[in-house]
């Protein structure tokens, strides 16, 4: 049986650049405090992956504050939604995660995900994560059939020392992962659409981002039909699993547009 995975907060002595969530294992979240310190949200299997985790951080001269239990994640979405037309989003569960795996695994939808297990039993560990379920809406179809997951995280705005309090929880992020099979039918703007009402009428953020490989055409006119606008490019900034250096856009949303 595979081991559930325990999440720990790492709190290192300075601050951190996303990248480094790679060096974690691509799950992990960065929080940069105000001051000059980060907190590095982990999961692991064991406390032998723990200990290398913690040696490779002082061999890397990062000082170590203090490594603690993560506190039980808070869902992002802590309501059912329902469409005005067919769907019905909703917090994931567990018992999601074989819907979830069977169109996650297919090589058209791998292809732009950051990583997705090749077993069954490694996505159930992953899945099961209480960071990744609290991240996590399930978008149904009124017959109950599971259609995609989308990702919701709320998260602070950078904001200088001085009003950082002000910044706290004040912009999200979407990402989303539609079965092919309902592809074409207008469900991942439907369900987008309503993921960002949900976030400014009554999470009362100001900011929604979403970012995708510039090759993936789908990902970006969604952005674009849903009123997001290209706010970033990176060029041949992020490395694909094909060994392909491809390009990163990122858009976004304000609350007053």
């Amino acid at each position: 049986m595979t081991a559930t995975p325990t999440t720990y907060v790492v709190h290192v002595d300075r601050h951190l650049d996303d990248h480094w969530s790679a060096w974690f294992g691509g799950d992990a979240t960065i929080h940069r405090d105000d001051d000059g310190t980060s907190r590095l949200t982990v999961a692991v299997v064991d406390q032998a992956q723990l200990h290398g985790l913690l040696a490779g951080l002082r061999d890397l001269n990062v000082g170590l504050v203090s490594v603690s239990v993560a506190a039980p994640a808070e869902p992002a979405l802590t309501r059912v939604l329902r469409t005005a037309r067919r769907l019905t989003l909703r917090p994931a569960t567990v018992a999601d995660t074989e819907a979830t795996w069977a169109f996650r695994r297919l090589p058209g939808v791998a292809e732009w995900l950051t990583g997705t297990p090749e077993t069954l039993e490694g996505y159930r560990e992953l899945f099961a994560r209480a960071d990744r379920l609290a991240t996590t809406v399930v978008v149904e179809l009124a017959s109950g059939v599971v259609i995609g997951d989308f990702m919701l995280r709320r998260e602070d705005a950078w904001a200088q020392l001085e009003v950082a309090q002000a910044a706290r929880g004040r912009q999200a992020e979407l990402g989303w992962v539609l079965d092919p099979e309902h592809g074409g039918q207008g469900y991942a703007t439907e369900a987008v659409r309503e993921l960002l009402r949900y976030c400014f009428t009554e999470l009362g953020v100001r900011r929604v981002h979403a970012n995708a490989f510039l090759d993936n055409d789908s990902s970006c006119r969604l952005m674009e039909r849903v009123g997001m606008r290209r706010e970033g490019h990176a060029v041949r900034e992020s490395l694909h699993r094909s060994g392909r250096w491809l390009d990163t856009v990122t858009y976004a949303l304000l609350a007053d547009e």
